[in-house]
Protein backbone atom coordinates (compact mmCIF):
# COMPACT_ATOMS: atom_id res chain seq x y z
CA UNK A 1 0.00 0.00 0.00
CA UNK A 2 1.20 3.21 -1.17
CA UNK A 3 1.28 5.47 2.06
CA UNK A 4 -0.23 8.95 1.92
CA UNK A 5 -0.22 12.38 2.89
CA UNK A 6 -2.99 14.56 3.12
CA UNK A 7 -2.60 18.31 1.94
CA UNK A 8 -5.12 21.15 3.01
CA UNK A 9 -4.64 23.68 0.57
CA UNK A 10 -3.67 22.59 -1.67
CA UNK A 11 -3.97 24.76 -4.70
CA UNK A 12 -2.02 27.44 -2.74
CA UNK A 13 1.58 28.33 -2.59
CA UNK A 14 2.58 25.75 -0.03
CA UNK A 15 0.17 23.82 -0.76
CA UNK A 16 1.15 22.80 -4.18
CA UNK A 17 4.62 22.86 -3.07
CA UNK A 18 3.49 20.27 -0.37
CA UNK A 19 2.00 18.28 -2.71
CA UNK A 20 4.58 18.59 -5.81
CA UNK A 21 7.05 17.39 -3.23
CA UNK A 22 4.91 14.59 -1.70
CA UNK A 23 4.34 13.35 -5.50
CA UNK A 24 8.17 13.39 -6.44
CA UNK A 25 8.89 11.30 -3.61
CA UNK A 26 6.35 8.45 -4.12
CA UNK A 27 3.25 9.43 -1.96
CA UNK A 28 -0.19 9.39 -2.71
CA UNK A 29 -1.61 12.92 -1.86
CA UNK A 30 -4.96 13.28 -1.06
CA UNK A 31 -5.19 17.44 -1.93
CA UNK A 32 -8.33 19.24 -0.43
CA UNK A 33 -9.08 22.89 -1.14
CA UNK A 34 -12.18 24.17 -2.53
CA UNK A 35 -10.75 27.52 -4.04
CA UNK A 36 -11.26 30.07 -1.21
CA UNK A 37 -8.96 31.93 -2.07
CA UNK A 38 -10.58 33.23 -5.51
CA UNK A 39 -13.46 33.99 -3.00
CA UNK A 40 -11.10 36.23 -0.95
CA UNK A 41 -9.12 37.76 -3.21
CA UNK A 42 -11.18 37.31 -6.75
CA UNK A 43 -9.64 36.21 -9.77
CA UNK A 44 -6.42 37.30 -9.20
CA UNK A 45 -6.15 35.20 -6.09
CA UNK A 46 -7.77 31.51 -8.26
CA UNK A 47 -5.75 28.46 -7.51
CA UNK A 48 -7.76 26.11 -9.62
CA UNK A 49 -4.74 26.00 -12.00
CA UNK A 50 -2.63 24.88 -9.66
CA UNK A 51 -4.75 21.93 -9.32
CA UNK A 52 -5.16 21.38 -12.69
CA UNK A 53 -1.16 20.72 -12.67
CA UNK A 54 -1.46 18.19 -9.82
CA UNK A 55 -4.37 16.38 -11.09
CA UNK A 56 -1.90 15.27 -13.83
CA UNK A 57 -0.31 12.99 -11.68
CA UNK A 58 -2.36 9.91 -10.95
CA UNK A 59 -1.25 9.46 -7.46
CA UNK A 60 -3.03 12.66 -6.85
CA UNK A 61 -6.42 12.82 -5.54
CA UNK A 62 -8.47 16.15 -5.50
CA UNK A 63 -10.79 16.23 -2.27
CA UNK A 64 -13.09 19.71 -3.28
CA UNK A 65 -13.60 20.15 0.70
CA UNK A 66 -14.79 22.86 3.09
CA UNK A 67 -12.21 22.19 6.16
CA UNK A 68 -15.41 24.01 8.24
CA UNK A 69 -17.27 20.78 7.13
CA UNK A 70 -17.03 18.93 10.12
CA UNK A 71 -19.51 16.09 8.71
CA UNK A 72 -17.18 15.88 5.33
CA UNK A 73 -13.60 16.48 7.18
CA UNK A 74 -15.04 13.03 9.32
CA UNK A 75 -15.87 11.49 6.44
CA UNK A 76 -12.73 11.27 4.83
CA UNK A 77 -10.13 10.63 7.78
CA UNK A 78 -12.25 8.06 8.49
CA UNK A 79 -12.20 6.44 5.05
CA UNK A 80 -8.29 6.66 4.23
CA UNK A 81 -5.59 4.81 5.51
CA UNK A 82 -1.64 4.78 5.27
CA UNK A 83 -1.74 7.86 6.18
CA UNK A 84 1.82 9.46 7.16
CA UNK A 85 1.20 13.23 7.37
CA UNK A 86 -1.45 16.31 6.89
CA UNK A 87 -0.09 19.27 6.44
CA UNK A 88 -2.74 22.02 7.02
CA UNK A 89 -2.11 25.08 4.76
CA UNK A 90 -5.44 25.38 4.17
CA UNK A 91 -6.65 29.47 5.45
CA UNK A 92 -7.55 32.69 5.17
CA UNK A 93 -3.73 34.67 4.76
CA UNK A 94 -5.08 38.30 4.70
CA UNK A 95 -5.03 40.31 8.33
CA UNK A 96 -6.88 43.48 5.93
CA UNK A 97 -9.60 40.57 5.09
CA UNK A 98 -9.96 39.46 8.46
CA UNK A 99 -11.68 42.53 9.47
CA UNK A 100 -14.33 42.63 6.57
CA UNK A 101 -15.59 39.39 7.40
CA UNK A 102 -14.73 37.65 10.87
CA UNK A 103 -16.53 35.37 11.19
CA UNK A 104 -15.62 33.85 8.31
CA UNK A 105 -11.95 34.08 8.93
CA UNK A 106 -12.15 32.46 12.02
CA UNK A 107 -14.56 29.84 11.15
CA UNK A 108 -11.58 28.80 8.25
CA UNK A 109 -8.28 29.66 10.19
CA UNK A 110 -9.60 28.40 13.87
CA UNK A 111 -12.85 26.48 13.30
CA UNK A 112 -11.21 24.43 10.29
CA UNK A 113 -8.55 23.41 11.93
CA UNK A 114 -10.05 22.21 15.17
CA UNK A 115 -12.21 20.37 12.78
CA UNK A 116 -9.14 18.78 10.98
CA UNK A 117 -7.25 18.03 14.20
CA UNK A 118 -9.78 16.29 16.08
CA UNK A 119 -10.52 13.75 13.08
CA UNK A 120 -6.54 13.31 13.06
CA UNK A 121 -7.15 12.10 16.91
CA UNK A 122 -9.67 9.74 16.52
CA UNK A 123 -8.56 7.90 13.06
CA UNK A 124 -5.17 8.84 12.39
CA UNK A 125 -3.52 9.45 15.42
CA UNK A 126 -0.14 7.40 14.46
CA UNK A 127 0.52 10.32 11.50
CA UNK A 128 2.32 13.66 11.70
CA UNK A 129 0.11 17.00 11.75
CA UNK A 130 2.14 20.30 10.32
CA UNK A 131 0.33 23.18 11.02
CA UNK A 132 1.35 26.11 9.07
CA UNK A 133 0.85 29.00 11.40
CA UNK A 134 2.28 32.60 11.10
CA UNK A 135 4.77 35.22 12.52
CA UNK A 136 1.72 37.11 13.47
CA UNK A 137 0.58 35.12 16.30
CA UNK A 138 3.09 37.69 17.82
CA UNK A 139 1.31 40.20 17.48
CA UNK A 140 2.35 44.14 16.87
CA UNK A 141 5.15 42.87 19.79
CA UNK A 142 8.10 43.19 17.52
CA UNK A 143 7.16 46.71 16.70
CA UNK A 144 8.16 47.52 20.30
CA UNK A 145 11.95 46.23 20.42
CA UNK A 146 14.35 48.76 19.77
CA UNK A 147 14.81 49.70 16.13
CA UNK A 148 16.96 52.14 14.39
CA UNK A 149 16.21 53.71 11.32
CA UNK A 150 18.96 53.44 7.98
CA UNK A 151 18.93 54.93 4.97
CA UNK A 152 16.51 52.01 3.27
CA UNK A 153 15.30 49.73 5.94
CA UNK A 154 14.75 49.75 9.90
CA UNK A 155 16.90 47.10 11.71
CA UNK A 156 16.99 45.78 15.59
CA UNK A 157 19.35 47.63 17.49
CA UNK A 158 22.23 46.28 18.38
CA UNK A 159 22.87 44.40 21.53
CA UNK A 160 19.63 43.98 22.69
CA UNK A 161 18.19 40.41 24.03
CA UNK A 162 14.43 39.87 24.96
CA UNK A 163 14.14 37.03 27.43
CA UNK A 164 17.68 36.55 27.63
CA UNK A 165 18.16 35.93 23.90
CA UNK A 166 19.97 38.01 21.50
CA UNK A 167 18.44 39.78 18.61
CA UNK A 168 20.87 39.89 16.59
CA UNK A 169 19.71 36.65 14.66
CA UNK A 170 16.00 38.14 14.51
CA UNK A 171 12.95 37.33 16.72
CA UNK A 172 12.71 33.91 18.51
CA UNK A 173 10.02 32.11 20.13
CA UNK A 174 10.63 33.62 23.19
CA UNK A 175 9.15 37.18 21.85
CA UNK A 176 5.55 37.28 23.78
CA UNK A 177 2.14 35.88 21.96
CA UNK A 178 0.11 37.99 24.73
CA UNK A 179 -0.93 41.60 25.44
CA UNK A 180 -0.04 42.73 21.84
CA UNK A 181 -2.53 43.79 18.83
CA UNK A 182 -2.58 41.01 16.19
CA UNK A 183 -5.29 41.64 13.65
CA UNK A 184 -8.42 39.12 13.82
CA UNK A 185 -6.15 37.60 11.11
CA UNK A 186 -3.51 37.24 13.69
CA UNK A 187 -5.73 36.37 16.21
CA UNK A 188 -7.64 33.54 14.66
CA UNK A 189 -4.12 32.17 13.67
CA UNK A 190 -2.84 32.24 16.90
CA UNK A 191 -6.17 30.28 18.46
CA UNK A 192 -5.14 27.65 15.61
CA UNK A 193 -1.29 27.98 16.74
CA UNK A 194 -2.75 26.67 20.66
CA UNK A 195 -4.87 23.99 19.67
CA UNK A 196 -1.94 22.41 17.48
CA UNK A 197 0.31 22.88 20.57
CA UNK A 198 -2.36 21.17 22.82
CA UNK A 199 -3.04 18.29 20.93
CA UNK A 200 0.64 17.68 20.89
CA UNK A 201 1.41 17.84 24.70
CA UNK A 202 -2.01 16.95 25.93
CA UNK A 203 -3.10 13.90 23.71
CA UNK A 204 0.74 13.42 23.38
CA UNK A 205 0.72 13.45 19.28
CA UNK A 206 2.88 14.60 16.86
CA UNK A 207 2.16 17.64 16.13
CA UNK A 208 4.31 20.61 14.52
CA UNK A 209 3.66 24.42 14.06
CA UNK A 210 5.73 26.67 12.33
CA UNK A 211 5.22 30.01 12.23
CA UNK A 212 6.20 31.68 8.62
CA UNK A 213 7.60 34.83 8.24
CA UNK A 214 7.34 35.42 4.25
CA UNK A 215 6.60 32.20 1.99
CA UNK A 216 6.94 32.76 -1.44
CA UNK A 217 7.98 31.39 -4.91
CA UNK A 218 7.18 31.36 -8.18
CA UNK A 219 3.90 29.47 -7.30
CA UNK A 220 2.92 32.26 -5.28
CA UNK A 221 -0.62 33.92 -6.45
CA UNK A 222 0.04 37.12 -4.14
CA UNK A 223 -2.56 40.11 -4.25
CA UNK A 224 -2.50 43.38 -2.59
CA UNK A 225 -3.40 42.26 0.50
CA UNK A 226 -1.16 39.24 0.99
CA UNK A 227 2.15 38.37 -0.66
CA UNK A 228 5.28 41.24 0.03
CA UNK A 229 7.79 40.04 -2.59
CA UNK A 230 5.51 38.21 -5.31
CA UNK A 231 3.23 40.96 -5.45
CA UNK A 232 5.70 43.78 -5.55
CA UNK A 233 7.23 41.90 -8.48
CA UNK A 234 4.23 41.21 -10.15
CA UNK A 235 3.08 45.14 -10.37
CA UNK A 236 6.85 45.73 -11.63
CA UNK A 237 6.77 43.06 -14.15
CA UNK A 238 3.26 43.87 -15.42
CA UNK A 239 3.49 47.71 -15.04
CA UNK A 240 0.61 48.21 -12.09
CA UNK A 241 0.31 50.66 -9.52
CA UNK A 242 1.88 49.89 -6.26
CA UNK A 243 0.79 51.88 -2.84
CA UNK A 244 3.60 51.56 -0.31
CA UNK A 245 1.85 51.54 3.36
CA UNK A 246 3.45 53.58 6.02
CA UNK A 247 6.85 53.52 7.54
CA UNK A 248 8.70 55.02 4.77
CA UNK A 249 9.46 51.90 2.79
CA UNK A 250 11.37 51.23 5.04
CA UNK A 251 9.80 47.80 6.42
CA UNK A 252 11.45 44.68 6.75
CA UNK A 253 10.53 40.98 5.74
CA UNK A 254 12.62 37.34 5.64
CA UNK A 255 12.09 35.88 2.25
CA UNK A 256 11.93 31.97 2.71
CA UNK A 257 11.18 29.69 -0.32
CA UNK A 258 8.52 27.56 -0.53
CA UNK A 259 11.42 24.82 -1.32
CA UNK A 260 13.25 25.41 2.03
CA UNK A 261 9.50 25.11 3.95
CA UNK A 262 8.79 21.76 2.29
CA UNK A 263 12.24 20.57 3.22
CA UNK A 264 11.85 21.63 6.74
CA UNK A 265 8.54 20.19 7.23
CA UNK A 266 9.90 16.64 6.00
CA UNK A 267 12.54 16.98 8.76
CA UNK A 268 10.04 17.43 11.16
CA UNK A 269 7.67 14.94 9.68
CA UNK A 270 10.69 11.93 9.91
CA UNK A 271 11.44 13.09 13.37
CA UNK A 272 8.37 14.77 14.87
CA UNK A 273 8.12 16.25 18.71
CA UNK A 274 4.82 16.87 20.11
CA UNK A 275 3.27 20.31 19.88
CA UNK A 276 6.41 22.03 19.15
CA UNK A 277 6.41 25.91 17.75
CA UNK A 278 9.61 26.63 15.40
CA UNK A 279 9.94 30.25 13.55
CA UNK A 280 10.76 29.39 9.82
CA UNK A 281 11.65 32.47 7.60
CA UNK A 282 14.49 33.57 5.49
CA UNK A 283 16.74 34.88 8.59
CA UNK A 284 18.22 37.62 8.21
CA UNK A 285 20.30 36.83 5.28
CA UNK A 286 16.96 37.04 3.22
CA UNK A 287 15.59 40.03 5.00
CA UNK A 288 14.72 42.69 2.57
CA UNK A 289 12.80 46.17 2.87
CA UNK A 290 9.91 47.81 0.61
CA UNK A 291 12.67 50.37 -0.67
CA UNK A 292 15.35 47.56 -1.22
CA UNK A 293 13.01 45.36 -3.23
CA UNK A 294 12.31 48.19 -5.79
CA UNK A 295 16.30 49.21 -6.28
CA UNK A 296 17.09 45.79 -6.39
CA UNK A 297 14.58 45.21 -9.44
CA UNK A 298 15.41 48.51 -11.07
CA UNK A 299 19.36 47.51 -11.19
CA UNK A 300 19.11 43.49 -11.21
CA UNK A 301 16.03 43.32 -13.79
CA UNK A 302 15.60 47.06 -15.14
CA UNK A 303 12.38 46.49 -13.84
CA UNK A 304 10.67 49.92 -13.01
CA UNK A 305 7.96 50.07 -10.60
CA UNK A 306 5.31 52.48 -10.27
CA UNK A 307 4.44 53.22 -6.79
CA UNK A 308 2.52 55.81 -4.68
CA UNK A 309 3.01 56.32 -0.85
CA UNK A 310 0.09 56.40 1.90
CA UNK A 311 1.19 57.61 5.48
CA UNK A 312 -1.15 55.14 6.74
CA UNK A 313 0.39 51.75 7.70
CA UNK A 314 -1.53 48.53 8.03
CA UNK A 315 -2.72 48.20 11.49
CA UNK A 316 -0.94 45.34 13.62
CA UNK A 317 1.67 45.27 10.37
CA UNK A 318 5.20 44.84 11.60
CA UNK A 319 7.86 47.88 11.39
CA UNK A 320 10.93 45.00 11.20
CA UNK A 321 10.45 41.57 11.26
CA UNK A 322 13.16 38.63 11.00
CA UNK A 323 13.27 34.98 12.40
CA UNK A 324 15.52 33.46 14.73
CA UNK A 325 15.34 29.99 13.56
CA UNK A 326 17.97 28.33 15.58
CA UNK A 327 15.91 26.56 17.85
CA UNK A 328 14.76 24.81 14.67
CA UNK A 329 18.46 23.88 13.58
CA UNK A 330 19.30 23.29 16.81
CA UNK A 331 16.63 20.45 17.09
CA UNK A 332 17.17 19.74 12.69
CA UNK A 333 20.60 20.07 12.21
CA UNK A 334 20.26 18.68 8.69
CA UNK A 335 18.10 21.62 7.66
CA UNK A 336 19.39 24.94 6.01
CA UNK A 337 18.61 27.50 3.82
CA UNK A 338 19.27 26.77 -0.04
CA UNK A 339 17.39 29.38 -1.46
CA UNK A 340 19.12 33.34 -1.48
CA UNK A 341 17.21 36.17 -1.74
CA UNK A 342 18.58 36.95 -5.04
CA UNK A 343 17.42 33.38 -6.50
CA UNK A 344 13.98 33.88 -4.91
CA UNK A 345 13.57 37.56 -7.20
CA UNK A 346 15.25 35.54 -9.88
CA UNK A 347 12.88 32.83 -10.11
CA UNK A 348 9.77 35.03 -9.27
CA UNK A 349 10.82 37.25 -12.04
CA UNK A 350 11.15 34.87 -15.01
CA UNK A 351 8.21 33.27 -13.75
CA UNK A 352 5.81 36.84 -13.96
CA UNK A 353 7.80 37.60 -17.77
CA UNK A 354 6.68 34.22 -18.83
CA UNK A 355 2.72 34.94 -18.39
CA UNK A 356 2.64 38.41 -19.49
CA UNK A 357 4.58 36.64 -22.61
CA UNK A 358 1.78 34.02 -22.73
CA UNK A 359 -1.08 36.80 -22.19
CA UNK A 360 0.20 38.31 -24.77
CA UNK A 361 0.03 35.50 -27.45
Amino acid sequence: MVEKIIVTGAGGLIGYEASAFFLKKGYGVVGIDNNMRKYFFGEKGDTSANINELKKNKSFIYEHLDIRDRVAVEALFKQLDGVKAIVHTAAQPSHDWAAKEPFTDFDVNANGTLNLLENFRKYQSKAVFVYTSTNKVYGDKPNFVNLVELDTRYEYAKEQTMQGVSLDFGISEEMSIDNSKHSLFGASKLAADVLCQEYGKYFNLNVGVFRGGCLTGPQHSSVELHGFLSYIIKCAVHGQKYTIYGYKGKQVRDQIHSVDVMNAVWEFIQQPKHGEAYNLGGCKQNSVSVLEVIDLLDKRHNLKLDYTYSDVNRIGDHICYYSDMRKFQKDYPNWKLTKSLLEIVDEIVKAEIAKKEQAAK
